[in-house]
């Protein structure tokens, strides 16, 4: 329990920045995740969403909310299966 005026304040900016935090990761993960999707079932629209969701992770790097490294291997990892699915269109 915080038992200054400053630790009282330093609590309440704490509560404010983990829920911004959490939506914004929570944002990130469900588009990686409709992304996966989209790509898998060979949507047309999949290149389009990938440009929206690395623009998503290089915000969230930029405010520090996820590490440049796991942006950079999420980015790397949903840019493949996004390939590997326009190729799989292309060959069918």
């Amino acid at each position: 329990m915080a038992n200054t005026k400053q630790a009282k304040k330093r609590a309440a900016q704490s509560v404010r920045r983990r829920v911004r935090n959490r939506s914004i990761v929570t944002r990130v993960r469900h588009g990686v995740r409709d992304l996966r999707a989209a790509a898998a079932a060979g949507a047309e629209k999949a290149p389009e969403t990938l440009k929206e969701i690395v623009s998503e992770l290089d915000r969230a790097v930029r405010k520090g909310i996820v590490h440049a490294n796991t942006a950079s291997r999420l980015k790397s990892r949903v840019t493949k299966s996004v390939t590997k699915g326009a190729v799989k269109n292309i060959a069918s």
